[in-house]
């Protein structure tokens, strides 16, 4: 059983992918993921923008966007869990202060279900307790 966490960085920044696998695949064991593929994309503010557009209908750019697949759901005999992928913007996340490894675990949580919108607290004091355990992600403006 392995988790795959693939990173793909077009931000521009300087981001450690093994920092970013790490935290990932921390926070998806913590939650009793032990195998999957995630993929992690770096992006700039205008293609976020148009991700965020496109698929929540916002016409701004945001700091993270989750597109869960399998969730924690039965997957056939055979195939790898399918988690889906995370999208994080690090001129967004500067802009607001909030850290690289925080919104991976946010990201994290929701592809695994959770939703802050909706569970009255849950995900968000699951995202504080993994925040502190899984640690940081360096991040350097270019």
């Amino acid at each position: 059983m392995s988790l795959d966490v693939e990173v793909e960085n077009r931000s521009g920044w300087t981001i450690d992918p093994a920092q970013v696998q790490r935290v990932v695949s921390e926070v998806l064991r913590g939650e009793a993921v032990d195998s999957g593929e995630v993929g992690v994309s770096f992006v700039a503010t205008d293609e976020m923008a148009e991700l965020n557009a496109e698929h929540r209908g916002k016409a701004s750019a945001t700091d993270v966007l989750s597109f869960p697949i399998d969730e924690l759901g039965p997957v056939g005999e055979g195939l790898p869990r399918q988690l889906g992928d995370l999208v994080v913007c690090p001129d967004v996340a500067e802009a607001d202060g909030t850290p690289i490894g925080l919104l991976l675990v946010h990201g994290a949580l929701h592809l695994v279900g959770y939703d802050h919108e909706r569970d009255d607290g849950e995900m968000m004091a699951r995202q504080e307790a993994a925040a502190a355990r899984v640690g940081t992600v360096d991040a350097k403006r270019p």
